[in-house]
């Protein structure tokens, strides 16, 4: 059980019933994430508090096996004062001495298990190792540092820590860094640091999964309808590909080896070609595409929708 799960409310602070769906919670958290960003609260230090506390009650609520450990906490777990004014969390099992499951003496034991927690016994109670909670962080990069393999240097609770970004990471991907979370208490261990990516979106490019690349790229009638070869940028400079004759606005090419490099492999670069409409005609453009649907009136490329 982790101390923060009692002391921190998690629906309240995505403002949801303890009934919600996982539906309801992943779009509270939305909501408050967007308005809450850091990229949408510079140097706003109330602001990234909590887009923090946000992003820690939806990772444990989001994770059903966590949310019910969570819920089973808040109704079973409780603090207790020693004689010096500190708060110690306090399970059955250390009132009885271990005997609460198998028999115990009853109330002669719960007794003395009082006796010895505040002090007033025959033993001094020793608290137990416990391990450093969680932490949470986000780490924004460009489109192009995602591509790459990275490090990156994050500040957390007033300490540097160096975070190694995989090629080819994805946006809402977690980067989970092993003992840099909080550190543990009475030799306990310490936890871990949870980091979210956030990638900035590319004006041209965007991912499709974690290897291919999508583009749209415009062209003419006339190259659509009698076929050309046209040029298409490309992460590391521009490639050429052919139109077939006839093509259809929407067409998907593909160009291969010309997506994300990642370990596995490197992907693609898939082109969906958009065939644009001039908004403005001379006069003679205009009677030489009156004459060409004149010429092909009879053609109705909306015969199968029983329309004309």
């Amino acid at each position: 059980m982790r101390k923060e799960w009692l002391e921190k409310d998690y629906y309240a602070t995505l403002g949801v019933s303890k009934t919600a769906s996982n539906k309801e919670i992943k779009k509270a958290f939305r909501k408050l994430a967007r308005e809450f960003h850091p990229d949408n609260n510079p140097d706003d230090a109330v602001a990234e508090a909590r887009f923090k506390e946000i992003n820690e009650a939806y990772d444990t609520l989001s994770d059903n096996d966590e949310r019910k450990e969570y819920d089973h906490a808040r109704e079973m777990g409780y603090f207790v004062g020693d004689p010096g004014g500190h708060q110690q969390y306090v399970r059955v099992e250390d009132l009885f001495g271990g005997q609460a499951s198998a028999g115990g003496g009853g109330f002669q034991d719960l007794l003395g298990g009082l006796g010895d927690l505040f002090g007033q016994g025959q033993r001094q109670y020793q608290p137990r190792p416990a391990a450093g909670r969680n932490l949470q962080a986000d780490l924004s990069l460009t489109f192009h540092e995602a591509l790459a393999s990275t490090t990156k240097t994050i500040n957390v609770d007033g300490r540097n820590v160096k975070v190694k970004v995989p090629q080819g990471i994805s946006d809402g991907t977690k980067v989970r860094l092993a003992g840099k979370g909080e550190p543990g208490s009475n030799g306990g261990p310490a936890g871990d640091l949870f980091v979210r990516i956030h990638v900035a979106e590319h004006p041209v490019f965007e991912r499709s999964g974690k290897r291919d690349l999508k583009i749209d790229v415009p062209v003419t009638f006339s190259e659509a309808a009698l076929g050309a070869v046209i040029q298409v940028p490309t992460l590391d400079g521009v490639t050429k590909i052919r139109v077939p004759r006839g093509t259809q606005g929407g067409t998907v090419m593909k160009v291969s080896g010309k997506g994300v490099e990642t370990s596995s492999g490197t992907g693609d670069l898939l082109a969906t070609l958009r065939v644009t409409v001039p908004t403005e005609l001379s006069d003679e453009e205009r009677e030489l595409l009156e004459a060409f649907r004149d010429e092909r009136a009879p053609d109705n490329p909306r015969e199968h929708l029983g329309v004309t």
